[in-house]
């Protein structure tokens, strides 16, 4: 991909904002992936389902878990972030800290906790893996569990055959690894922007808004329901959460946004009240 937002501009076709769409088409027809699908997405997802392998995961988890890579403030991360975006690219005008402060912002509008204003700030500042030369496959796309069998409802599951995992008997039942309704904590997710920030996160957190960081990317779930057999109760309570929190990810566009310099006081504040000076990545 270009950059990292075509995978965003992609979901949106998919999942379009119910209000914008047309009244002589049914929802469906602006889910008809094939007709819009571009060369360098296609070829994103292939590369993804291709080497997100369980144990590639584990490896990941292993290695950048520790947090031993760099300690920033987190605004150089979000100034890293912006560097992110391809200028060339004529479908967006948005810069990565423009489109989070559209997400926040319009949290901060319907008047919802602070804690979930942060979720909306920081929620894609997993991707500073970028940072560490991680291939974006491994950084954005549809997260979906590992060590299980891969459900139809992941966009281009045809992609799985090429998986090494595809051919392991015990991965490709439909429990897997895990056991019936486990609960998503004892699953493995592919490795990318939402694990590490949840993990990152998760001492300064409440739990409804570590969801939303960790599952935001799972639309096979939140969207379509795939994976109810792992989940036990309490993920279904907080998936509440994480459904709120969805539509200011993709539908959040205010041409009217107020500027950085008029937002900074209250975000500073806020990012002061929950985290530390500087963040262990």
């Amino acid at each position: 991909m270009q950059n990292l937002d075509q995978w965003e501009e992609d979901i949106l076709t998919r999942y379009p904002d119910p209000k914008n769409i047309n009244a002589d088409k049914k929802e469906e027809q602006f889910r008809n992936y094939e007709e819009t699908e571009k060369d360098s997405v296609k070829e994103f997802y292939r590369l993804n389902h291709t080497y997100q392998t369980y144990d590639f995961v584990k490896q990941k988890k292993a290695d950048y878990l520790k947090f031993d890579k760099q300690e920033m403030p987190i605004w150089s991360a979000f100034d890293f972030l912006n560097k992110l975006v391809d200028d060339s690219d004529p479908d967006t005008d948005l810069d990565q800290m423009q489109h989070l402060l559209q997400t926040s912002e319009a949290i901060r509008n319907d008047g919802h906790p602070d804690w979930m204003v942060l979720v909306g700030l920081i929620h894609d500042m997993g991707k500073v893996l970028c940072l560490f030369g991680e291939p974006q496959w491994a950084v954005v796309g549809d997260t979906f569990p590992v060590g299980c069998a891969y459900s139809d409802k992941i966009v281009y599951p045809e992609f799985f055959s090429q998986n090494p995992d595809y051919n392991n008997e015990t991965y490709q039942t439909k429990l897997g690894v895990y056991t019936q309704n486990c609960g998503l904590d004892h699953v493995d997710m592919s490795w990318g922007h939402d694990e590490y920030v949840y993990h990152m996160m998760k001492p300064y957190l409440p739990e409804p808004g570590l969801y939303m960081l960790r599952y935001h990317s799972f639309y096979s779930q939140h969207r379509e329901n795939a994976y109810e057999h792992l989940m036990n109760e309490k993920d279904h309570e907080m998936f509440k959460w994480v459904n709120l929190f969805n539509p200011y990810d993709l539908y959040s566009k205010n041409p009217n946004q107020k500027s950085w310099e008029e937002l900074q006081p209250y975000y500073k504040a806020l990012v002061a009240k929950y985290l530390p000076a500087t963040i262990k990545f």
